[in-house]
C-alpha cells in the first residue's frame, strides 16, 4: 500500500509518500481499493494540527474516497468485493487503500464516475445538512453563499436550487463569479480580497441586501470567515439564520447585539458530528442526495485533477482558495 503521509505537523509540501503493508479489515470494516480521492479545505488544517480531530502520525489525510470493496471483514452485509462504492472518515484516503466502517460505506451505479464519487459525500452532506437540517430553508428565500465557487459552496448554490431558494454567490474573482452563475446562481457578488474596512464592510452588506431583495438575506452560508462574516450578518433579514461552516479567512467576532437587534440565528454546521450522533437521519439525507444525482439536480463540479504522488500540489491549491468546485487525487 502507498500513501501520502504527514510525518510531522506542516503545510502541504510535507506530506511523503510511505510504502506499507496493506492493511486487513476487521469485524464490520471493509477494505477499498481506492481510485479517487476527494480533496478539502479539513486536509490543509489536520495536517497542521488545527483541526478538531488530530490523528496518531503518521497518517494519510483525505477524508473521502471512492473505489472497489477488495475485502471485507466479518459481519459486513452491506457490501461485496467487487462492489464500486464510496465512503468517509476523518482521514486516510490519500492512500491506495481505504479501510473504512461498513456503515460509512455506499454502493455507487456504475455510471457514477469515481472521480465525481470521491467528490460527492463531504460537500453535499456538508451543504444538505446545513441548508435542510439547520436553516429549514423554504422555497422562495433568499440565500446568499460566502466562497460560493468552492466546493461546499458550489454544493449549497446547487442544492439551494433543488430547494426552491434563490441563491447569490458570493465569490472572490470574476472568473469564480461566472463559475457560480454556470451552476444555476441567480445573482453573483465579487467582494474584495484581503482585510476590511468598515467603509468596505459596510458597502458588502448593502450589496448583499440589495442583491437578496432588499430586506437582507433569508439564510447566509458562511464558508470563508474572517471579515466577511459581521458585514454579512448585518445583510441579514428579520430572522434570517446565518450559518457556519468554516473560516479559512479567519475565526471572526461577531457582535451579539445584531442577533437581537435582527432577531437572528447563529448555526454552527458540524456535518461530521452529525452523522454519527444522527445516522438514521443521515442515512436519508444522503438517500436524498442520491436520488437528485439520478435526477441531474446535483453534479460534482471536478474542475481539477491530480496524482496520488501529487497530493501536496493539490492541498496547495485548496490552501491559497485557487480551486473552483472540487480538487481530487486520481489513484492507481
Amino acid at each position: 500500500m502507498k500513501s501520502m503521509m504527514s510525518v510531522a505537523p506542516g503545510g502541504p509540501e510535507t506530506l511523503t509518500l510511505v510504502e506499507s503493508e496493506t492493511p486487513q479489515p476487521r469485524p464490520g470494516e471493509v477494505r477499498i481499493a481506492v481510485k479517487a480521492a476527494g480533496v478539502n479545505f479539513p486536509d490543509t488544517l489536520i495536517i497542521r494540527d488545527l483541526y478538531q480531530f488530530k490523528p496518531e502520525r503518521p497518517f494519510a489525510p483525505g477524508g473521502e474516497v471512492a473505489g472497489v470493496v477488495d475485502a471485507i471483514g466479518d459481519g459486513v452485509k452491506n457490501v461485496k468485493p467487487g462492489d464500486r462504492v464510496l465512503a468517509g472518515g476523518i482521514n486516510g484516503g490519500f492512500s491506495t487503500h481505504f479501510i473504512a466502517r461498513a456503515e460509512q460505506v455506499n454502493k455507487i451505479r456504475d455510471a457514477m464516475p469515481f472521480e465525481e464519487a470521491a467528490a460527492f459525500m463531504l460537500t453535499y452532506g456538508t451543504s444538505h445538512y446545513a441548508l435542510k437540517d439547520r436553516a429549514k430553508i423554504k422555497p422562495g428565500e433568499s440565500l446568499f453563499i460566502l466562497g460560493a465557487a468552492g466546493g461546499v459552496g458550489a454544493a449549497a448554490i446547487e442544492l439551494g436550487k433543488a430547494m426552491g431558494a434563490k441563491v447569490v454567490a458570493g465569490v472572490s474573482s470574476e472568473d469564480k463569479a461566472a463559475f457560480c452563475k454556470e451552476l444555476g446562481a441567480d445573482e453573483a457578488l465579487v467582494y474584495p480580497k484581503g482585510a476590511l474596512d468598515r467603509d468596505a464592510q459596510k458597502t458588502l452588506s448593502n450589496e448583499i441586501k440589495r442583491l437578496c431583495g432588499g430586506e437582507g438575506a433569508d439564510v447566509i452560508y458562511d464558508a470563508v470567515g474572517g471579515d466577511y462574516a459581521e458585514p454579512s450578518v448585518r445583510a441579514l433579514a428579520w430572522e434570517g439564520r446565518y450559518l457556519v461552516v468554516g473560516f479559512p479567512a479567519g475565526i471572526p467576532r461577531i457582535p451579539l447585539n445584531l442577533t437581537l437587534l435582527k432577531g437572528c440565528q447563529i448555526m454552527g454546521v458540524f456535518w461530521g458530528a452529525f452523522t454519527m450522533r444522527d445516522p438514521k437521519r443521515n442515512a436519508e439525507h444522503v438517500a436524498e442526495l442520491f436520488k437528485w444525482y439520478t435526477e441531474g439536480k446535483i453534479r460534482p463540479q471536478v474542475t481539477a485533477t491530480f496524482p496520488l504522488e501529487k497530493a501536496g500540489d493539490a492541498l496547495k491549491m485548496i490552501e491559497e482558495r485557487k480551486a473552483k468546485g472540487k480538487v481530487v487525487l486520481t489513484v492507481g
